[in-house]
């Protein structure tokens, strides 16, 4: 064997070479880059991803149901493909699983975050029944980041203030929605997972909604902010599960509305208030309005009901129900609307929240619309709610 020497040369030679080669691979991929996902024009969407090491790689999505997921063929380069649908128009989230491990899209660039719990990239399938979730032509509302004092809760926390369009501009004041978010979640949920400015922008500028302002607050009372903007660690003196500690809901009564109240052109009064939540934000929802009847007109509560939660490890008291059901029924609220999904884990809650509401002659606005426990639904609520206030 004749051995090669070790010169200057020789490395100069083979840098060269190891950078035409690099340079032919990039230039291979400008040309062919991997598009993922892909929606054909009959909303039918190919996932692809390059992993040719891989034993196994599935694709999982929040249109099937829980814990399911569809398999992926492998290629003779290592690229993984599988063609799904058609979707319906909608927003989506999907992530891979390569040999078990959850993997986002690297294809894709846009991603969300469902709190502490779940990173997903976004599919998003435009048409007839999701329009409200991109931003149409007309003016903007203005979405802040406000950080305020909670004596309630010991803590320095933030939440998100939306404006309409033309806030700042005028001198009008607005009614109030109050939106919660579910278990899980913080303050950024419905802003990144429910779009909640874009609807409200496009419900107002169509004439479908009253222009108000869309307070976003963070449910869990002992966490100061969203972990991705604060580094403070949850606070032990709160105590309890934080949905059902009932800590949250006397910070949004003394310290979140006192703060909207004093520093943006409001009405006040509880024709000029709305309060609704999801799940978690649904049982906030029901807890405050019971402990406050007097406080708001418009009241919806989402995926949720009378439920026993004690499977969660969460402990509600129900013994003061009926009374709590004759005060808010003597209060006489303008809507009490409630939804919740055919397919959610907690439909038999409502079943029971509807029978109640019921023997005590309560009246209320009953939706029932497919599918579970997902923001598929939520964004819909919101945009069938929204219309519903303030007339």
């Amino acid at each position: 064997m004749k051995l090669v020497r070790n010169t200057p040369a020789l490395r100069v030679t083979l840098l060269l070479a190891f950078t035409l080669t690099v340079g032919f691979a990039f230039a291979q991929f400008q040309r062919n880059p991997i598009i993922s996902p892909e929606i054909d024009q009959d909303n039918k969407v190919t996932f692809r991803i390059l992993a040719p090491k891989a034993d196994e790689v599935r694709l999982t999505g929040n249109w099937m149901p829980f814990m399911q997921s569809e398999p992926m063929m492998k290629g003779d380069t290592g690229l993984w493909t599988v063609t799904i649908g058609p979707l319906a128009p909608e927003l989506y989230g999907y992530s891979f699983l390569v040999d078990g491990v959850n993997t986002l899209d690297p294809s894709n660039k846009s991603i969300w975050r469902d709190g502490a719990f779940r990173v997903e990239s976004i599919l998003f399938v435009r048409g007839a029944g999701a329009e409200l979730y991109e931003p149409m032509t007309g003016p903007k509302g203005t979405l802040h980041k406000v950080w305020y004092a909670s004596p309630t809760l010991d803590l320095t926390r933030r939440m998100y203030v939306y404006t309409p369009p033309g806030y700042e501009d005028s001198k009008e004041s607005y009614p109030v929605l109050y939106l919660l978010h579910g278990g899980g979640g913080d303050e950024d949920a419905w802003t990144t997972l429910g779009v909640a400015p874009t609807i409200m922008d496009n419900l107002i500028n169509a004439g479908k909604a009253k222009p108000m302002i869309v307070v976003m607050t963070n449910g869990n009372p002992d966490q100061a902010a969203a972990f991705t903007d604060s580094p403070v660690l949850p606070n032990p003196s709160q105590g309890g599960v934080g949905m059902a500690n009932m800590k949250f809901e006397q910070s949004l009564v003394k310290d979140v509305i006192p703060y909207i109240e004093s520093h943006y052109r409001v009405k006040t009064g509880k024709t000029n208030r709305a309060l609704t939540g999801l799940s978690m934000g649904g049982l906030q929802t029901q807890n405050t309005t019971f402990m406050h009847p007097e406080l708001f007109d418009y009241i919806g509560v989402m995926s949720m009901g009378f439920a026993d939660l004690s499977r969660f490890g969460i402990k509600t008291d129900d013994s003061q129900r009926a009374e709590q059901i004759a005060a808010l029924k003597t209060a006489h609220p303008k809507v009490y609307w409630i939804a919740i999904g055919k397919d959610d884990f907690l439909y038999e809650s409502v079943v029971t929240m509807r029978k109640a509401l019921d023997e005590a002659g309560f009246p209320y606005t009953y939706r029932e619309s497919t599918g579970g426990h997902t923001w598929t639904n939520w964004r819909i609520y919101l945009s069938e709610f929204a219309p519903m206030l303030f007339k």
